[in-house]
């Protein structure tokens, strides 16, 4: 038999160096399953600081109908939450765009853009200069 195919609407999160492809699955009814790696999100993250930056989005989303699937790469822990976090946000903008406004002045739709500098030759580090000797 073939796999059922579902309706999803899906957000993509950047962060640092982390990639979150965020699938939303709206439904009626009780809210579902918020799955990160094909594991709990609660399990997932190690901390219930990085537990509810992934999931803060949500609690704007009235109707707890829906069932979450993210594919979340690259970057540590923290960057990844907050990954997942911008992409959630994305996929609700999607399904009700009523909630844009909302999720805009809380701060979620925006991507941070801070990366790690890079290297620089004659460098030990991106700032960091060979100390100096006088003799």
């Amino acid at each position: 038999m073939a796999k059922q195919e579902r309706k999803y609407l899906e957000g993509v999160g950047r962060r640092k160096t982390a990639v979150a492809r965020v699938r939303f699955y709206p439904s009626k009814g009780e809210g579902g399953d918020f799955v990160v790696n094909g594991v709990d999100y609660k399990k997932y993250f190690p901390l219930a600081r990085y537990e509810r930056s992934a999931a803060e989005p949500l609690r704007l989303l009235k109707e707890k109908g829906g069932q979450i699937e993210v594919k979340v790469k690259g970057g540590g822990v923290m960057a990844q939450s907050e990954a997942v976090k911008l992409g959630l946000a994305r996929a609700l903008v999607k399904f009700d765009p009523d909630l844009k406004k909302e999720l805009r002045a809380f701060g979620y739709l925006t991507r941070d853009p801070r990366m790690v500098e890079r290297k620089k030759y004659g460098l030990k580090k991106a700032r960091r200069a060979p100390q100096w000797t006088k003799r």
